[in-house]
């Protein structure tokens, strides 16, 4: 007797790239459906009821569902709706959107993926971050949309060279646009976040290879400066958010701290969007308080038609001026192609039995809200590829509470790409 197709879902996938990876599976054992939109979150407060039944309905067929980080958040509320599923991929190795709990009660399994780029330097987050300084600092797409009507030159740039960088979450990629900044055009970098010491800072810079000497002068003439929070916003020309959103850092940067930056800075968040009170961004830039904002990432993805992000002329009548990407931060081919071949892989291997790669477990999620949000990590992968694990060995967990251990110890949580819960 023939077996029925088991219905897959592909979410989000923007630009198609997941379709070739999935067609490998057997047609005659897998029905693929790839979803090139995002619908409204579930338990998003703006979600009205006939937007959240829009989604149950489109989920409600699969038995698989691949998701792409967290453009569709998987809350209890929804899972409990989803009577067919039986196994959810997700890309990377954090997804806070997922509620672990609710798909461990149902028997429901959770695997991530990991990318281990074997070349040297900036991955693509942190180029992306550099890249958005570098055009708001220079008004690369002002001036290109002046050109384009017409126009010539209407405003002037602002200089890197020997100002200051802030830098909100000094961990991997924190430390990685510190150290472009620092070494490429001189800008002396200061740093905060709740747990960061200057001791931890000193290590860093030395770790990064930029600090030489002994403790003390490190002390006296540390590479990365800790400051308090207010001074970092007080003083710096540029300000670079790299923390980990969770609910001890959401809304984290409000307008008590905007509002004290410096005329001609630049606010720069490729983190995440709810770490930022929105509407005390938006009234900074709106009063034309700061020269301008470089953003990937917002409250609401994808930005709604009518979202002020899209609607107000930015850079005109003394309003500052806005530099926007669509959360293209960790959007290179060759990452995502490597996350939907190991998706397709960890199908075959649930559908024979095998082990899952990259599962998903919770101690992560208790990770995330035991220590301190020190950095955004979109491209761990890379850095700690040696981390991961094939299903669960004693070894591994106790290498895993070790790394807890010792994140709790220094303040700082660099999660490995082993830890796949927690996207």
């Amino acid at each position: 007797m023939t077996q029925p197709q088991l219905k897959i879902a592909v979410l989000d996938d923007y630009q198609i790239l997941s379709e070739k990876h999935f067609k490998a599976l057997p047609e005659t054992a897998y029905d693929v459906t790839i979803f090139s939109d995002t619908l409204r979150p579930y338990d998003h407060p703006d979600t009205l009821p006939d937007e959240q039944e829009r989604l149950v309905e489109r989920l409600k067929p699969f038995a698989i569902i691949s998701t792409m980080r967290e453009r569709t958040p998987f809350p209890d509320s929804l899972i409990s709706r989803l009577p067919n599923l039986r196994l959810l991929l997700t890309t990377g190795t954090r997804n806070a959107a997922l509620s672990l709990d609710a798909f461990k009660q149902r028997g429901i399994s959770v695997a991530g993926t990991v990318y281990a780029n074997s070349a040297k330097g900036p991955d693509s987050t942190t180029q992306h971050c550099i890249a958005l300084i570098l055009a708001a600092a220079r008004n690369i797409a002002h001036d290109s949309r002046v050109i384009a009507e017409g126009g010539w030159q209407t405003t002037s740039a602002v200089g890197l060279t020997g100002k200051t960088v802030g830098i909100v979450g000094l961990g991997r990629l924190g430390v990685a646009v510190a150290r472009i900044l620092h070494v490429a055009f001189g800008m002396r970098v200061v740093a905060w976040s709740p747990n960061l010491t200057q001791q931890i800072a000193n290590e860093k810079a030395v770790a990064a290879g930029l600090a030489v000497g002994n403790d003390n002068e490190l002390q006296e003439h540390p590479v990365f400066e800790v400051v308090s929070k207010e001074e970092l916003f007080r003083s710096s020309d540029i300000v670079s958010v790299q923390l980990v959103l969770s609910d001890r850092s959401r809304g984290i940067i409000s307008l008590k701290d905007l509002e004290i930056m410096k005329p001609d800075a630049i606010f720069v968040n490729t983190s995440r969007g709810p770490l930022v009170v929105e509407k005390d961004l938006l009234q900074v830039l709106k009063s034309g308080k700061i020269k301008a904002a470089a953003l990937d990432v917002f409250d609401l993805e994808p930005l709604p038609l009518d979202s002020e992000w899209r609607t107000v002329p930015w850079g005109q009548d003394g309003r500052s001026h806005v530099l926007l990407s669509p959360h293209t931060g960790y959007v290179e081919t060759d990452v995502i192609d490597s996350w939907y071949a190991q998706q397709v892989e960890n199908i075959k291997r649930w559908e024979n039995g095998q082990a899952l790669l990259h599962i998903e477990a919770d101690a992560d999620k208790e990770g995330v809200e035991a220590v301190a949000e020190d950095e955004e990590d979109d491209n761990v992968e890379a850095a700690n590829a040696d981390g991961l694990r094939e299903g669960t060995s004693d070894k591994t967990e106790d290498r895993r509470e070790k790394d807890f251990e010792d994140a709790v110890v220094t303040g700082e949580f660099d999660f490995l790409e082993s830890f796949a819960t927690c996207i």
